[in-house]
């Protein structure tokens, strides 16, 4: 069996036996899955988003589509799931039950209120029932607790720091964690007024609001609900830039513990975030395509990781990438930068030079005969649309020049 290097991290003085932790969603909404992912080696979960008891949940059906790119199948998933069927009473039984036969793993619970005895009364009876942490969910429709009816309640900075203030004056001993939504101006500001509100720590972030796809025989959006759709969340790989960019904003301006969840589908991915700032990483799109197993390639990649580059403990990745992020304006223009091609890697498909030639600079011919692209050096200004565009790795590299 392979032997992991210590993956442990700890986030407002609770340990984690690693950076892996099941986001609220599907994968958590059933104790006997829960079960299952501690068995197999998740360091913890953070249950379904759940409500008290009066809240009607009235879920819809089919809630999931896909975006798939080629061969590829659910490179997005969205999904029109809002909330646990399960309420408070329910999921405090499951929280007093994970805690006593797994009290190594880290129990924690994601609500959702929508008003102050609401949001009081859940973290009441959620740290009665042991507990370990609490998630709000801020970037869910919260109705008219916002400026604006029907907006989420992460969206509104006043409305965030206030709602925060009731969760953590009903806290008495489990750290709340904000999770907020990245469809905001400015997240550092967001974050500021959660920070202010006593936030323990936040969660960065969330799915997107999308139009999933359209069915062109029907009209209909996807998902198809007897004739009818909505906007989905979409997660998966292709939010990972815009959460890469949540958390390093929050991490660069607010100095307050992050979380980092959404578009991780790899340890690689994992370790991106947390070099912006993520001490734990949440997964959830990734377990509903591939299974709990996963966690094994997590924990060997970021064993790997670490020995190879000599790094102790996950904790020295924390923020390492952020001193590297800047403003436009402060990015050095010279020495400049030119497009260099490995003939010998060159499988000859010419579509470097299509793409320069009709979205780049027109700076790469190609011999037809050789089946051979090649630079202009003159006309070459080192946009890096080539290397984007080739299907070979490594056969286009952006090199400086004098």
């Amino acid at each position: 069996m392979y032997r992991y290097k210590d993956l442990s991290v700890e986030l407002c003085g609770i340990k984690f036996e690693s950076p892996f932790v099941l986001a609220a969603g599907p994968p958590t909404d059933e104790l006997d899955m829960v079960r299952r992912a501690f068995k197999q080696g998740w360091a913890g979960a953070v249950l379904k988003t759940t409500h008290v008891e009066s809240v009607k949940v009235d879920l819809v059906y089919p809630m999931m589509s896909s975006i798939n790119m080629e061969d590829r199948r659910m490179a997005g998933l969205g999904n029109i799931d809002l909330i646990s069927r399960y309420g408070i009473e329910e999921v405090e039984k499951r929280v007093a039950t994970l805690k006593k036969e797994f009290p190594e793993k880290v129990v924690m619970a994601s609500i959702m209120g929508s008003n102050k005895e609401e949001w009081q009364e859940l973290v009441r009876r959620l740290e009665e029932a042991g507990v370990d942490m609490i998630e709000c969910s801020f970037s869910c429709p919260q109705g008219s607790m916002g400026q604006r009816p029907g907006a989420m309640l992460g969206q509104d900075g006043d409305a965030s720091k206030m709602v925060t203030q009731w969760v953590k004056s009903a806290a008495k001993r489990a750290p709340v964690v904000i999770k907020i939504t990245p469809q905001v101006a400015f997240i550092a500001e967001i974050a500021k007024k959660i920070k202010e509100g006593g936030a323990d720590a936040i969660c960065a972030s969330n799915t997107i609001p999308s139009l999933m796809g359209i069915d062109l025989d029907t009209f209909v959006p996807y998902p198809n609900v007897r004739n009818k759709s909505t906007y989905s969340g979409l997660s998966g790989h292709f939010i990972k830039p815009i959460t890469l960019r949540t958390i390093a904003e929050i991490k660069k301006n607010v100095d307050i513990p992050i979380t980092g969840t959404g578009g991780v589908m790899s340890w690689s991915d994992a370790v991106e975030l947390m070099l912006v700032g993520a001490t734990t990483v949440q997964l959830c799109t990734a377990v509903m395509h591939h299974g709990y197993g996963i966690i094994d390639d997590l924990k060997v990649g970021l064993s790997n990781y670490l020995e190879t580059h000599g790094f102790s403990s996950p904790m020295e990745l924390v923020g390492k990438s952020l001193p590297f992020i800047t403003t436009h304006e402060q990015l050095k223009r010279t020495p400049l930068v030119k497009a260099f091609i490995d003939e010998e890697k060159c499988v000859g498909c010419g579509q470097c030079y299509v793409a320069c030639r009709d979205g780049g600079h027109q700076a790469i011919e190609f011999d037809v005969e050789k089946r051979l692209p090649k630079v202009d050096k003159e006309k070459c200004v080192g946009c890096a649309l080539c290397p984007t565009v080739c299907p070979v790795e490594g056969c286009i590299l952006m090199k400086y020049v004098d």
